[in-house]
């Protein structure tokens, strides 16, 4: 029995009326400030998005770590939170769309104003002022009157034109007894670049990604009140929650299928088995809970790049290969044939594969006329459709990832399609908000379009790990 203890980290969410307003600006700018000051911070992130993490990590040099109420349910947006934050000086939690925005038709589900209340955190809401002036008071007032659970602490003003301009924003806001925290000018040049699903990852830019980072600091310091900010921070009031373990998760999870206990019977028993992650530019979407979880389950957990890497890691019985944008990278993906007969030869031979996303793309026969590895009779190609949304989802098929009947909430994010779009032996079948079967069950391989996060279904790394350990 786990006895709940009380959290007293200092917090910030950072939200804001819509988005596109500035708050990834504004929460890698305090964090990398904050962190800058010498404080350990915790960095978060609303919801299912991978991009900002990256920056989030780059900014603290903590992994950024998402706390998603739809995928994970409400009741372990706390506990993630203190796993993530344990020993930290100050966390910030970067939103989601705006602040009242969450899972389509299903409420305050998965918004920034539930993960607000649930860490008992107060908000700082990033307006963008350009184009508006006292009117800005009656928007933040309709956003601090919504919901009187959500605590609105105060607002950083974005893209201010002017001191003229600013003065008048400043008085609307003292009328209507709104502190201004920070006052951010119209700055292109701190921006990062985007592209078809949002930033263009850390991975793909680092130099231009550090100097970004670096400018967002400044920028923040020199227009916020830092120190007006972690004193909202530390107003906040003490969580009562245990944090989360991937340990305990590990622990309580269902007991791994039979084929586990023969692992040690052959040479080599008794070794953790290696589960190889695809990472690298082109793999960077992952949750750190994953890689705890399959580490606690008794995994060995050795990254790759398949941009760079002529083989697997050496003794692999398991094989991760989770989202990123394959697509940018076909040719050299391509290119690398050594690599790809690899883990073709390894799926062949009926290793566990765990595809999500950018891994069903790089597992299929081809991707924008590229040869891909060929485990899948499917073909990729680029779209001009975004496909977004949350997903109810039920296995259809046994796999080494879950058992048939499992039911996981995940999130699909693509603007590719892969045709057809389900094998024989489909992943899984889709129940809300609408009804379809998708993936691919094959031999060892589970592939699919479906992002989850294992923290809400922790099984699912003792299974994948009870899979490998068998397969070597």
């Amino acid at each position: 029995m786990v006895t709940s203890h009380a959290v007293a980290v200092p917090r910030l969410v950072i939200a804001a009326p819509s988005s596109g307003s500035g708050k990834t600006t504004v929460a890698t700018g305090l964090m990398a400030a904050f962190a800058g000051r010498g404080l350990a911070v915790s960095p978060h992130k609303a919801g299912p998005d991978y991009i900002d993490p990256g920056y989030h990590a780059l900014a603290t040099g903590r992994p950024g770590r998402n706390l998603d109420a739809y995928m994970c349910g409400p009741e372990l947006v706390a506990p993630l939170f203190a796993h993530g934050s344990a020993g930290c000086d100050l966390a910030v939690v970067e939103g989601v769309m705006g602040l009242y925005d969450g899972a389509a038709g299903r409420g305050e589900l998965a918004s920034t104003a539930q993960v607000a209340k649930l860490l008992r955190a107060p908000v700082v809401l990033v307006v963008d002022a350009s184009s508006q002036s006292r009117s800005v008071a009656a928007l933040v007032h309709g956003f601090a009157s919504f919901d009187p659970q959500v605590r609105l602490g105060g607002v950083i003003l974005n893209k201010v034109g002017s001191d003229r301009h600013e003065a008048m924003l400043r008085e609307a806001l003292e009328e209507a007894g709104m502190p201004v925290l920070g006052v951010l000018r119209r700055a292109p040049q701190v921006s990062a670049p985007s592209r078809h699903l949002g930033l263009v990852p850390v991975a793909e830019r680092r130099a231009d990604a550090v100097a970004s980072v670096a400018a967002l600091a400044e920028q923040v310091r020199a227009g916020c009140d830092l120190e007006a900010l972690l004193a909202l921070a530390r107003s906040a009031p003490p969580l009562d929650c245990a944090a989360w373990s991937p340990e305990r998760a590990v622990a309580s999870a269902a007991a791994p299928p039979a084929p586990a206990a023969a692992a040690d019977a052959g040479p080599g028993g008794g070794r953790r088995p290696v589960v190889a992650v695809a990472g690298g530019a082109a793999f960077t979407f992952s949750y750190a809970e994953h890689a705890e979880l399959l580490a606690a389950a008794g995994a060995e957990v050795v990254p790759f790049d398949p941009l760079a890497d002529e083989d697997l890691p050496e003794g692999t019985s398991g094989l991760v290969v989770g989202g990123g944008f394959p697509e940018v990278y076909a040719p050299e993906l391509a290119a690398n044939e050594p690599l790809r007969k690899a883990v073709a030869g390894f799926a062949a031979a009926g290793g566990p594969v765990a595809a999500e996303c950018a891994g069903l793309l790089y597992l299929a026969r081809s991707l924008d006329g590229r040869p891909m590895c060929g485990v899948l009779d499917a073909d990729a190609v680029m779209s001009q459709r975004l496909t977004l949304g949350y997903r109810e989802a039920v296995a259809v098929s046994d796999s080494p990832l879950a058992a048939a009947g499992t039911r996981l909430r995940g999130h699909e994010f693509h603007r590719t399609v892969v045709e057809p779009g389900a094998g024989p032996a489909p992943a899984w079948g889709f129940t809300h908000p609408e009804r379809r079967v998708e993936g691919f069950v094959h031999r060892g391989v589970h592939a699919s379009y479906l992002h989850t996060h294992w923290a809400a279904e922790p099984s699912v790394a003792v299974r994948f790990t009870a899979a490998a350990a068998a397969h070597r």
